[in-house]
């Protein structure tokens, strides 16, 4: 996975005063947890700005101006209501040899055979929640959606990697491939509800609690 560093200055006092000044600076107030101890720094917002306004996800190397440098991750930020300026950022210490949970991206590759024939391809997951060594997380996680027939939905499991685990239950739908509404595609089965939870991979969803 990717890093961006961001410098910063290591704050001293960090009562309403001083983060009011800060903010009007254009500076932002930032905490780290994870540590021995909690770190509080700030940083010019526009250095946030390609970890927030961007689609992808990157750990942080952060660099303050007394010498401390740490690997963090973004935990939690707020926006002002109104403005949408960055009001305030929290962020989670990690060693090189310490598990994280990320959200990563999931990208469709290919063009899956129900689509050809009509069908659309709806997603139900954009991002997957996974857990491993940041070295060995990816930018983005690539679900080949080619083999889907209309009806078929593709599992999480379809996407497992000894690199990290998947913090969903199996029977998780990434992505499905429905009738289209203005097409009526030959063998194309729609019955099957929006969450489908039954089998691994991209298989064709099988009817359930049949009546003999």
């Amino acid at each position: 996975m990717k890093s961006l560093t961001i410098n910063g200055s290591k704050r001293e006092s960090v009562g309403k005063k001083s983060t009011k000044a800060l903010r009007n600076a254009g500076e932002v107030p930032c905490v780290v947890y994870g540590g021995k101890n909690v770190v509080h720094f700030n940083a010019p917002e526009v250095a946030f700005k390609d970890l927030i306004y961007t689609p992808d996800v990157h750990t942080v190397n952060l660099e303050l101006n007394d010498g401390t440098k740490m690997n963090a991750v973004l935990q939690d930020i707020q926006f002002h209501p109104v403005t949408d300026e960055i009001l305030h950022m929290d962020f989670y210490q990690f060693e090189d040899d310490q598990a994280i949970t990320m959200e990563i991206p999931v990208h469709a590759e290919g063009v899956p055979k129900g689509v050809k024939n009509g069908g659309v391809l709806r997603f139900n997951l954009r991002r997957m929640t996974v857990r491993g060594l940041a070295n060995k997380l990816p930018d983005y996680i690539v679900a080949d959606v080619t083999p889907l027939k209309i009806g078929n939905k593709l599992y999480v499991t379809a996407v497992a990697n000894e690199d990290y685990s998947i913090l969903h239950p199996d029977n998780t739908v990434i992505c499905q491939v429905k009738t289209s509404r203005n097409v009526a595609a030959i063998g194309a089965t729609d019955d099957e509800d929006e969450d489908g939870t039954t089998e691994e991979g991209a298989e064709e969803t099988p009817k359930e609690n049949a009546e003999d």
